[in-house]
Protein backbone atom coordinates (compact mmCIF):
# COMPACT_ATOMS: atom_id res chain seq x y z
CA UNK A 1 0.00 0.00 0.00
CA UNK A 2 2.63 2.55 0.91
CA UNK A 3 4.79 1.28 -2.29
CA UNK A 4 1.50 2.37 -4.06
CA UNK A 5 1.20 5.35 -2.65
CA UNK A 6 4.74 6.58 -3.40
CA UNK A 7 4.49 5.30 -7.07
CA UNK A 8 1.39 7.70 -7.49
CA UNK A 9 2.56 10.55 -5.78
CA UNK A 10 6.11 10.36 -7.07
CA UNK A 11 6.85 8.61 -9.78
CA UNK A 12 3.89 9.58 -11.85
CA UNK A 13 4.63 13.33 -11.32
CA UNK A 14 8.93 12.65 -11.96
CA UNK A 15 7.77 11.08 -15.08
CA UNK A 16 5.85 13.91 -16.35
CA UNK A 17 8.38 16.78 -15.20
CA UNK A 18 10.95 14.03 -17.21
CA UNK A 19 8.87 14.24 -20.47
CA UNK A 20 7.96 17.41 -20.78
CA UNK A 21 11.82 18.89 -19.49
CA UNK A 22 12.50 15.78 -22.44
CA UNK A 23 10.91 17.10 -24.71
CA UNK A 24 11.35 21.20 -24.24
CA UNK A 25 15.41 20.21 -24.67
CA UNK A 26 15.21 18.01 -27.81
CA UNK A 27 13.14 21.03 -29.56
CA UNK A 28 15.82 23.52 -28.22
CA UNK A 29 18.19 20.96 -29.65
CA UNK A 30 16.55 20.65 -32.86
CA UNK A 31 15.98 24.41 -33.41
CA UNK A 32 19.79 25.91 -32.29
CA UNK A 33 22.24 22.96 -33.88
CA UNK A 34 19.95 20.99 -36.19
CA UNK A 35 17.80 24.48 -38.05
CA UNK A 36 14.46 23.89 -37.63
CA UNK A 37 11.98 26.49 -36.97
CA UNK A 38 11.09 27.91 -34.13
CA UNK A 39 7.47 26.82 -33.99
CA UNK A 40 8.73 23.53 -32.67
CA UNK A 41 9.26 25.24 -29.50
CA UNK A 42 5.52 26.31 -29.20
CA UNK A 43 4.07 23.39 -27.53
CA UNK A 44 7.16 21.70 -25.43
CA UNK A 45 7.57 26.05 -24.11
CA UNK A 46 3.14 25.53 -23.17
CA UNK A 47 3.61 22.16 -21.84
CA UNK A 48 6.26 22.94 -19.65
CA UNK A 49 4.44 26.64 -18.39
CA UNK A 50 1.47 24.90 -17.54
CA UNK A 51 3.78 21.92 -15.62
CA UNK A 52 5.05 25.09 -13.82
CA UNK A 53 1.78 26.97 -12.73
CA UNK A 54 0.41 23.15 -11.75
CA UNK A 55 2.93 22.50 -9.51
CA UNK A 56 3.19 25.76 -7.62
CA UNK A 57 -0.54 26.41 -7.50
CA UNK A 58 -2.44 26.04 -4.35
CA UNK A 59 -6.41 25.86 -5.40
CA UNK A 60 -6.35 22.14 -6.81
CA UNK A 61 -4.71 19.97 -5.48
CA UNK A 62 -4.88 17.23 -8.29
CA UNK A 63 -3.25 19.46 -10.82
CA UNK A 64 -0.43 20.03 -8.05
CA UNK A 65 0.27 16.10 -7.40
CA UNK A 66 -0.37 14.81 -11.35
CA UNK A 67 0.72 18.36 -13.50
CA UNK A 68 -0.80 18.54 -16.83
CA UNK A 69 -2.54 15.03 -16.76
CA UNK A 70 -4.88 16.49 -13.40
CA UNK A 71 -5.98 18.53 -15.99
CA UNK A 72 -7.99 15.91 -17.78
CA UNK A 73 -9.92 15.55 -15.37
CA UNK A 74 -11.36 19.11 -15.51
CA UNK A 75 -11.56 18.64 -19.42
CA UNK A 76 -13.62 15.22 -19.16
CA UNK A 77 -16.05 16.50 -16.41
CA UNK A 78 -16.76 19.45 -18.84
CA UNK A 79 -17.81 17.23 -21.82
CA UNK A 80 -19.15 14.58 -19.62
CA UNK A 81 -22.91 15.90 -20.59
CA UNK A 82 -22.09 15.63 -24.03
CA UNK A 83 -20.56 12.62 -23.96
CA UNK A 84 -23.11 10.70 -21.92
CA UNK A 85 -25.75 12.38 -24.71
CA UNK A 86 -24.02 11.09 -27.96
CA UNK A 87 -22.71 8.12 -27.06
CA UNK A 88 -23.45 6.56 -24.08
CA UNK A 89 -27.27 7.59 -22.90
CA UNK A 90 -30.67 4.80 -23.72
CA UNK A 91 -33.26 5.62 -25.36
CA UNK A 92 -35.06 5.84 -21.97
CA UNK A 93 -32.13 6.84 -19.48
CA UNK A 94 -31.85 10.94 -20.53
CA UNK A 95 -32.90 13.82 -17.74
CA UNK A 96 -35.02 15.48 -17.62
CA UNK A 97 -36.23 14.42 -21.21
CA UNK A 98 -35.25 11.24 -22.71
CA UNK A 99 -34.06 10.68 -26.25
CA UNK A 100 -37.07 9.42 -27.54
CA UNK A 101 -39.39 12.33 -25.92
CA UNK A 102 -36.87 14.53 -27.26
CA UNK A 103 -37.09 12.81 -30.82
CA UNK A 104 -40.92 12.91 -30.95
CA UNK A 105 -40.93 16.87 -30.85
CA UNK A 106 -38.07 17.32 -33.33
CA UNK A 107 -39.84 14.94 -35.39
CA UNK A 108 -43.00 16.94 -35.38
CA UNK A 109 -42.06 20.38 -35.34
CA UNK A 110 -40.21 19.31 -38.49
CA UNK A 111 -42.90 17.64 -40.08
CA UNK A 112 -41.02 14.51 -40.66
CA UNK A 113 -41.85 10.65 -40.09
CA UNK A 114 -43.09 9.73 -36.29
CA UNK A 115 -43.63 6.53 -36.36
CA UNK A 116 -41.09 4.05 -34.60
CA UNK A 117 -40.53 0.47 -35.84
CA UNK A 118 -40.30 -3.20 -34.10
CA UNK A 119 -41.83 -2.10 -30.43
CA UNK A 120 -41.88 -0.70 -27.40
CA UNK A 121 -38.81 -0.09 -25.71
CA UNK A 122 -40.00 0.24 -22.49
CA UNK A 123 -40.69 -1.97 -19.56
CA UNK A 124 -44.41 -2.69 -19.01
CA UNK A 125 -43.62 -4.94 -15.99
CA UNK A 126 -41.92 -1.90 -14.37
CA UNK A 127 -43.37 -0.18 -11.33
CA UNK A 128 -44.01 3.06 -11.95
CA UNK A 129 -44.68 2.24 -15.86
CA UNK A 130 -48.14 3.97 -16.83
CA UNK A 131 -50.55 2.80 -19.88
CA UNK A 132 -54.20 3.89 -20.88
CA UNK A 133 -56.73 1.23 -22.05
CA UNK A 134 -58.42 1.87 -25.15
CA UNK A 135 -61.71 0.69 -26.83
CA UNK A 136 -62.90 -1.81 -29.12
CA UNK A 137 -65.19 0.72 -30.18
CA UNK A 138 -62.96 3.82 -31.29
CA UNK A 139 -64.37 6.96 -32.16
CA UNK A 140 -62.72 8.78 -35.70
CA UNK A 141 -62.30 12.32 -34.34
CA UNK A 142 -61.35 14.73 -37.63
CA UNK A 143 -61.25 18.41 -35.50
CA UNK A 144 -58.49 18.62 -33.73
CA UNK A 145 -58.13 22.40 -33.27
CA UNK A 146 -59.34 21.28 -30.03
CA UNK A 147 -59.95 24.77 -27.52
CA UNK A 148 -61.60 25.60 -23.92
CA UNK A 149 -63.69 28.98 -22.99
CA UNK A 150 -61.88 30.38 -20.32
CA UNK A 151 -63.66 33.23 -17.82
CA UNK A 152 -66.30 32.82 -15.53
CA UNK A 153 -69.53 34.62 -14.61
CA UNK A 154 -67.28 37.24 -13.18
CA UNK A 155 -65.33 37.65 -16.75
CA UNK A 156 -66.38 40.07 -19.44
CA UNK A 157 -64.40 38.73 -22.02
CA UNK A 158 -63.72 35.20 -22.06
CA UNK A 159 -60.96 33.79 -24.25
CA UNK A 160 -61.18 30.48 -26.59
CA UNK A 161 -58.07 29.08 -25.53
CA UNK A 162 -55.88 25.95 -27.19
CA UNK A 163 -55.70 23.20 -24.86
CA UNK A 164 -52.07 23.21 -25.39
CA UNK A 165 -49.48 26.54 -25.25
CA UNK A 166 -46.74 27.87 -24.46
CA UNK A 167 -45.73 28.40 -21.06
CA UNK A 168 -43.83 31.04 -19.03
CA UNK A 169 -40.29 32.43 -20.49
CA UNK A 170 -39.44 35.65 -20.44
CA UNK A 171 -37.40 37.81 -22.44
CA UNK A 172 -33.99 37.79 -20.48
CA UNK A 173 -34.39 34.75 -19.97
CA UNK A 174 -34.79 33.52 -23.70
CA UNK A 175 -33.16 35.51 -26.81
CA UNK A 176 -35.11 37.93 -28.72
CA UNK A 177 -35.20 35.64 -31.46
CA UNK A 178 -36.43 33.06 -29.46
CA UNK A 179 -39.25 34.92 -28.09
CA UNK A 180 -40.46 36.83 -31.55
CA UNK A 181 -39.92 32.81 -33.04
CA UNK A 182 -42.60 31.28 -30.22
CA UNK A 183 -45.10 34.13 -30.79
CA UNK A 184 -45.14 34.26 -34.24
CA UNK A 185 -45.42 30.24 -34.20
CA UNK A 186 -48.33 30.72 -31.67
CA UNK A 187 -49.97 33.18 -34.07
CA UNK A 188 -49.59 30.51 -37.41
CA UNK A 189 -51.13 28.06 -35.20
CA UNK A 190 -54.01 29.71 -33.02
CA UNK A 191 -52.47 28.90 -29.46
CA UNK A 192 -51.50 31.21 -27.16
CA UNK A 193 -48.10 32.46 -25.69
CA UNK A 194 -47.00 33.42 -21.82
CA UNK A 195 -44.85 36.07 -22.15
CA UNK A 196 -43.04 35.57 -18.12
CA UNK A 197 -42.47 37.47 -15.16
CA UNK A 198 -40.28 39.54 -17.14
CA UNK A 199 -42.83 41.66 -18.89
CA UNK A 200 -44.21 42.65 -22.60
CA UNK A 201 -41.75 42.86 -24.94
CA UNK A 202 -41.28 44.25 -28.51
CA UNK A 203 -40.46 40.76 -29.49
CA UNK A 204 -43.51 38.82 -27.65
CA UNK A 205 -45.89 41.52 -30.39
CA UNK A 206 -45.39 39.67 -33.40
CA UNK A 207 -49.07 38.60 -33.75
CA UNK A 208 -49.57 35.76 -31.05
CA UNK A 209 -52.02 35.91 -28.45
CA UNK A 210 -50.40 36.74 -25.04
CA UNK A 211 -50.91 35.64 -21.41
CA UNK A 212 -49.12 38.40 -19.67
CA UNK A 213 -47.70 36.83 -16.50
CA UNK A 214 -46.81 39.33 -13.53
CA UNK A 215 -44.43 38.22 -10.66
CA UNK A 216 -43.36 39.72 -7.80
CA UNK A 217 -40.76 42.05 -9.13
CA UNK A 218 -44.12 43.30 -11.00
CA UNK A 219 -42.08 44.24 -14.59
CA UNK A 220 -44.22 46.45 -17.06
CA UNK A 221 -46.40 47.30 -14.34
CA UNK A 222 -44.28 48.62 -11.49
CA UNK A 223 -43.42 52.17 -10.23
CA UNK A 224 -40.17 53.45 -9.52
CA UNK A 225 -40.07 52.21 -5.87
CA UNK A 226 -40.58 48.54 -7.21
CA UNK A 227 -44.63 48.60 -5.97
CA UNK A 228 -47.47 47.82 -8.64
CA UNK A 229 -49.04 50.50 -10.43
CA UNK A 230 -52.23 50.66 -11.45
CA UNK A 231 -51.64 53.01 -14.37
CA UNK A 232 -48.84 51.03 -16.31
CA UNK A 233 -50.70 47.70 -15.61
CA UNK A 234 -53.98 49.42 -17.38
CA UNK A 235 -52.19 50.64 -19.72
CA UNK A 236 -50.58 46.78 -20.91
CA UNK A 237 -53.61 44.77 -20.09
CA UNK A 238 -55.46 46.48 -22.64
CA UNK A 239 -53.55 45.86 -25.18
CA UNK A 240 -55.55 43.74 -27.79
CA UNK A 241 -52.73 40.63 -28.14
CA UNK A 242 -53.66 40.37 -24.54
CA UNK A 243 -56.14 37.89 -23.61
CA UNK A 244 -55.50 36.82 -20.33
CA UNK A 245 -53.56 37.68 -16.99
CA UNK A 246 -51.63 35.33 -14.61
CA UNK A 247 -50.62 36.78 -11.43
CA UNK A 248 -47.22 34.21 -11.16
CA UNK A 249 -47.41 33.20 -6.97
CA UNK A 250 -44.37 30.10 -7.14
CA UNK A 251 -43.27 28.00 -10.05
CA UNK A 252 -42.36 24.50 -9.62
CA UNK A 253 -38.82 24.38 -10.43
CA UNK A 254 -38.49 27.03 -7.03
CA UNK A 255 -41.13 27.62 -5.29
CA UNK A 256 -40.63 30.45 -2.52
CA UNK A 257 -37.57 31.71 -4.63
CA UNK A 258 -37.27 35.21 -5.42
CA UNK A 259 -34.88 35.73 -8.82
CA UNK A 260 -32.12 38.14 -9.74
CA UNK A 261 -31.14 40.28 -12.66
CA UNK A 262 -27.67 40.81 -12.28
CA UNK A 263 -26.25 44.73 -13.25
CA UNK A 264 -24.79 43.13 -16.39
CA UNK A 265 -28.06 41.63 -18.30
CA UNK A 266 -30.28 44.72 -16.80
CA UNK A 267 -29.28 46.50 -20.46
CA UNK A 268 -31.25 49.66 -21.59
CA UNK A 269 -33.85 47.40 -23.44
CA UNK A 270 -34.57 45.14 -20.62
CA UNK A 271 -34.90 48.34 -18.16
CA UNK A 272 -37.58 49.90 -20.55
CA UNK A 273 -39.59 46.92 -20.78
CA UNK A 274 -39.11 46.27 -17.04
CA UNK A 275 -39.55 49.64 -15.48
CA UNK A 276 -36.45 49.77 -13.70
CA UNK A 277 -33.48 51.28 -14.07
CA UNK A 278 -30.86 49.87 -16.30
CA UNK A 279 -27.37 48.34 -15.31
CA UNK A 280 -28.49 47.93 -11.83
CA UNK A 281 -29.06 45.02 -9.86
CA UNK A 282 -32.83 43.92 -9.64
CA UNK A 283 -34.12 41.62 -7.36
CA UNK A 284 -37.22 39.85 -7.11
CA UNK A 285 -38.66 39.34 -4.03
CA UNK A 286 -40.06 35.66 -2.67
CA UNK A 287 -43.26 37.28 -2.24
CA UNK A 288 -45.83 40.05 -3.36
CA UNK A 289 -46.02 43.55 -2.02
CA UNK A 290 -50.09 44.02 -3.35
CA UNK A 291 -50.98 41.84 -0.51
CA UNK A 292 -50.18 39.23 2.48
CA UNK A 293 -52.60 36.58 2.82
CA UNK A 294 -55.45 34.71 1.03
CA UNK A 295 -58.07 37.76 1.25
CA UNK A 296 -55.99 40.17 0.04
CA UNK A 297 -55.02 37.94 -3.04
CA UNK A 298 -59.13 37.62 -3.69
CA UNK A 299 -59.03 41.00 -3.74
CA UNK A 300 -56.19 42.10 -5.70
CA UNK A 301 -57.59 39.44 -8.44
CA UNK A 302 -60.73 41.64 -8.43
CA UNK A 303 -58.72 44.49 -8.74
CA UNK A 304 -57.24 43.26 -11.88
CA UNK A 305 -60.14 42.04 -13.68
CA UNK A 306 -61.06 45.56 -13.47
CA UNK A 307 -58.38 47.93 -14.27
CA UNK A 308 -57.90 44.99 -17.41
CA UNK A 309 -61.60 45.86 -18.43
CA UNK A 310 -62.82 42.39 -17.65
CA UNK A 311 -60.11 40.36 -19.09
CA UNK A 312 -59.66 36.43 -17.60
CA UNK A 313 -57.31 36.86 -14.19
CA UNK A 314 -56.11 33.67 -12.98
CA UNK A 315 -53.13 32.88 -10.52
CA UNK A 316 -49.92 30.16 -11.08
CA UNK A 317 -48.85 28.29 -7.96
CA UNK A 318 -46.27 25.04 -7.13
CA UNK A 319 -48.83 23.98 -4.01
CA UNK A 320 -46.77 23.24 -0.73
CA UNK A 321 -48.72 23.85 2.15
CA UNK A 322 -52.44 22.79 1.38
CA UNK A 323 -54.00 24.40 4.24
CA UNK A 324 -52.64 28.06 2.57
CA UNK A 325 -54.50 26.81 -0.65
CA UNK A 326 -57.23 26.12 1.11
CA UNK A 327 -57.19 29.49 2.68
CA UNK A 328 -57.05 30.62 -0.83
CA UNK A 329 -60.04 29.22 -1.97
CA UNK A 330 -62.32 30.20 1.16
CA UNK A 331 -61.30 33.52 0.87
CA UNK A 332 -62.56 32.85 -3.16
CA UNK A 333 -65.97 31.81 -1.47
CA UNK A 334 -65.90 34.51 1.38
CA UNK A 335 -65.33 37.44 -0.66
CA UNK A 336 -66.95 36.54 -3.98
CA UNK A 337 -64.05 37.04 -6.04
CA UNK A 338 -62.57 34.12 -7.64
CA UNK A 339 -60.37 33.53 -10.45
CA UNK A 340 -60.95 32.56 -13.71
CA UNK A 341 -58.25 30.29 -14.20
CA UNK A 342 -55.40 28.46 -11.87
CA UNK A 343 -51.99 27.66 -13.65
CA UNK A 344 -50.92 24.36 -11.41
CA UNK A 345 -47.17 23.78 -11.98
CA UNK A 346 -45.81 20.99 -10.72
CA UNK A 347 -42.37 20.36 -8.86
CA UNK A 348 -41.23 18.75 -12.01
CA UNK A 349 -41.47 22.13 -13.87
CA UNK A 350 -38.67 23.70 -15.47
CA UNK A 351 -35.93 26.22 -15.07
CA UNK A 352 -32.90 28.09 -16.45
CA UNK A 353 -31.87 28.76 -13.15
CA UNK A 354 -33.03 27.11 -9.20
CA UNK A 355 -30.70 25.76 -6.44
CA UNK A 356 -30.60 22.35 -6.00
CA UNK A 357 -32.47 21.92 -2.99
CA UNK A 358 -35.20 23.46 -4.55
CA UNK A 359 -35.61 22.23 -7.85
CA UNK A 360 -34.98 18.72 -6.13
CA UNK A 361 -36.77 19.28 -3.26
CA UNK A 362 -39.74 21.50 -2.78
CA UNK A 363 -42.82 21.43 -4.25
CA UNK A 364 -45.90 19.42 -5.05
CA UNK A 365 -45.76 17.04 -7.75
CA UNK A 366 -48.48 18.18 -10.73
CA UNK A 367 -50.33 14.85 -10.55
CA UNK A 368 -51.38 15.23 -6.68
CA UNK A 369 -51.61 18.67 -6.88
CA UNK A 370 -53.99 18.79 -9.69
CA UNK A 371 -55.96 16.26 -8.01
CA UNK A 372 -56.11 18.21 -4.89
CA UNK A 373 -57.02 21.38 -6.32
CA UNK A 374 -59.88 19.97 -7.80
CA UNK A 375 -61.01 18.65 -5.17
CA UNK A 376 -60.93 21.46 -3.14
CA UNK A 377 -62.67 23.96 -5.76
CA UNK A 378 -64.95 21.04 -6.67
CA UNK A 379 -65.76 20.92 -2.25
CA UNK A 380 -66.64 24.92 -2.49
CA UNK A 381 -68.33 24.85 -5.90
CA UNK A 382 -66.31 26.54 -7.58
CA UNK A 383 -64.87 23.90 -9.90
CA UNK A 384 -67.31 24.77 -12.97
CA UNK A 385 -66.57 28.46 -12.48
CA UNK A 386 -62.52 28.36 -12.57
CA UNK A 387 -60.94 26.66 -14.92
CA UNK A 388 -57.29 24.56 -14.18
CA UNK A 389 -54.37 25.07 -16.87
CA UNK A 390 -51.20 22.46 -15.93
CA UNK A 391 -47.65 23.00 -16.46
CA UNK A 392 -45.10 20.38 -15.85
CA UNK A 393 -43.45 18.39 -18.34
CA UNK A 394 -46.15 17.91 -20.90
CA UNK A 395 -45.10 17.16 -24.69
CA UNK A 396 -46.72 14.18 -25.88
CA UNK A 397 -50.36 13.05 -26.67
CA UNK A 398 -50.08 10.86 -23.57
CA UNK A 399 -48.40 13.58 -21.68
CA UNK A 400 -51.79 16.08 -22.58
CA UNK A 401 -54.68 12.83 -22.56
CA UNK A 402 -53.10 11.64 -18.93
CA UNK A 403 -53.38 15.10 -17.25
CA UNK A 404 -56.74 15.97 -18.88
CA UNK A 405 -57.64 13.09 -16.92
CA UNK A 406 -56.49 14.50 -14.21
CA UNK A 407 -58.39 17.07 -14.14
CA UNK A 408 -56.70 19.89 -16.55
CA UNK A 409 -58.55 21.90 -18.52
CA UNK A 410 -55.61 23.13 -20.56
CA UNK A 411 -51.87 22.99 -20.06
CA UNK A 412 -48.56 24.48 -20.71
CA UNK A 413 -45.55 23.26 -22.28
CA UNK A 414 -42.06 25.39 -22.21
CA UNK A 415 -39.52 22.92 -22.76
CA UNK A 416 -41.58 20.92 -25.32
CA UNK A 417 -41.71 24.60 -27.35
CA UNK A 418 -38.06 25.10 -27.47
CA UNK A 419 -37.73 21.47 -28.24
CA UNK A 420 -39.41 22.71 -31.19
CA UNK A 421 -36.99 26.16 -31.43
CA UNK A 422 -34.22 22.98 -31.74
CA UNK A 423 -33.26 23.12 -27.93
CA UNK A 424 -30.93 20.24 -27.52
CA UNK A 425 -30.86 19.74 -24.01
CA UNK A 426 -27.14 20.87 -23.82
CA UNK A 427 -28.09 22.26 -19.67
CA UNK A 428 -26.30 25.07 -20.31
CA UNK A 429 -29.58 27.55 -19.87
CA UNK A 430 -28.16 29.28 -16.75
CA UNK A 431 -24.79 29.99 -18.51
CA UNK A 432 -25.49 32.62 -20.76
CA UNK A 433 -23.83 30.14 -23.65
CA UNK A 434 -26.79 28.27 -24.77
CA UNK A 435 -25.45 26.69 -28.31
CA UNK A 436 -28.25 26.94 -30.14
CA UNK A 437 -29.55 30.44 -29.11
CA UNK A 438 -32.56 30.15 -27.33
CA UNK A 439 -31.49 30.29 -23.78
CA UNK A 440 -29.22 33.45 -23.98
CA UNK A 441 -28.19 37.07 -24.51
CA UNK A 442 -25.04 36.33 -26.67
CA UNK A 443 -25.68 37.79 -30.08
CA UNK A 444 -22.81 35.66 -31.68
CA UNK A 445 -25.51 32.54 -30.46
CA UNK A 446 -28.47 33.92 -31.20
CA UNK A 447 -28.07 35.73 -34.58
CA UNK A 448 -27.62 32.31 -36.57
CA UNK A 449 -31.59 31.44 -35.75
CA UNK A 450 -33.87 31.76 -38.11
CA UNK A 451 -37.15 33.21 -36.61
CA UNK A 452 -39.40 32.56 -40.18
CA UNK A 453 -38.37 28.76 -40.16
CA UNK A 454 -38.27 28.31 -36.72
CA UNK A 455 -42.12 29.97 -35.96
CA UNK A 456 -42.43 27.44 -38.59
CA UNK A 457 -41.49 24.76 -36.43
CA UNK A 458 -42.99 25.77 -33.37
CA UNK A 459 -46.60 25.49 -35.08
CA UNK A 460 -46.09 22.63 -36.53
CA UNK A 461 -45.18 20.57 -33.19
CA UNK A 462 -48.71 22.13 -31.85
CA UNK A 463 -50.65 20.91 -35.19
CA UNK A 464 -49.09 17.81 -35.06
CA UNK A 465 -49.31 16.97 -31.18
CA UNK A 466 -52.64 18.30 -31.42
CA UNK A 467 -53.49 15.70 -34.66
CA UNK A 468 -51.77 12.88 -32.10
CA UNK A 469 -53.87 13.72 -29.18
CA UNK A 470 -57.26 13.28 -31.78
CA UNK A 471 -55.87 9.86 -32.41
CA UNK A 472 -55.20 8.80 -29.40
CA UNK A 473 -58.10 10.01 -27.48
CA UNK A 474 -60.48 8.30 -30.30
CA UNK A 475 -58.73 4.76 -29.44
CA UNK A 476 -59.52 5.42 -25.59
CA UNK A 477 -63.23 5.78 -27.39
CA UNK A 478 -63.78 9.89 -26.83
CA UNK A 479 -64.66 12.49 -28.90
CA UNK A 480 -63.51 15.33 -27.04
CA UNK A 481 -61.33 16.29 -24.39
CA UNK A 482 -64.28 16.19 -21.67
CA UNK A 483 -64.62 12.84 -22.32
CA UNK A 484 -60.97 11.62 -20.88
CA UNK A 485 -61.85 10.04 -17.17
CA UNK A 486 -59.19 8.82 -15.25
CA UNK A 487 -60.56 5.10 -15.24
CA UNK A 488 -59.04 5.34 -18.62
CA UNK A 489 -54.87 5.57 -17.15
CA UNK A 490 -53.38 3.05 -15.43
CA UNK A 491 -50.33 2.80 -13.20
CA UNK A 492 -48.20 -0.49 -12.08
CA UNK A 493 -47.73 0.46 -8.07
CA UNK A 494 -46.23 -3.05 -7.48
CA UNK A 495 -44.91 -6.75 -9.30
CA UNK A 496 -48.43 -8.20 -10.42
CA UNK A 497 -50.91 -5.00 -9.61
CA UNK A 498 -52.01 -1.69 -11.36
CA UNK A 499 -54.24 0.82 -10.30
CA UNK A 500 -56.41 3.44 -12.46
CA UNK A 501 -56.14 6.57 -11.73
CA UNK A 502 -59.68 6.78 -10.44
CA UNK A 503 -58.25 4.16 -7.78
CA UNK A 504 -55.48 6.00 -7.07
CA UNK A 505 -56.54 9.56 -6.77
CA UNK A 506 -60.55 9.22 -6.40
CA UNK A 507 -61.41 6.81 -4.20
Amino acid sequence: MLHQKFFNRFVIRQVIWAVVIAYLLISLYLVLLEGFHFWILIIPTVLFILAFRDAFQIKHTLRKNYPIIGRLRYTFESIRPEMRQYFFEGELDGKPFNRRQRSIVYQRAKNEKQTVAFGMQDDPNRIGYEWASHSAYPKHVTNTNFRVTIGSSLCEHPYSASIYNISAMSYGALSKKAIAALNKGAKLGGFAHNTGEGGISPYHRNGGDLIWQIGTGYFGCRDENGFFSDELFKEKATFPEVKMIELKLSQGAKPGHGGLLPAEKNTEEVASIRHVQPFTTVHSPSSHTAFSDATGLAHFIGKLRTLSGGKPIGFKICIGRKDEFIDMVKAMKETGIHPDFITIDGAEGGTGAAPLEFIDYIGMSLEDALVFAGKTLKEYGLREEIKLIAAGKIISAFDLAKTMSLGANACYSARGMMFALGCIQALQCDSGHCPVGIATQDKLLYKGMDVTDKSVRVATFHKNTMKAFGEFISACGCETPQDIKPEIFHKRVEHGKNLSFAEMYFN
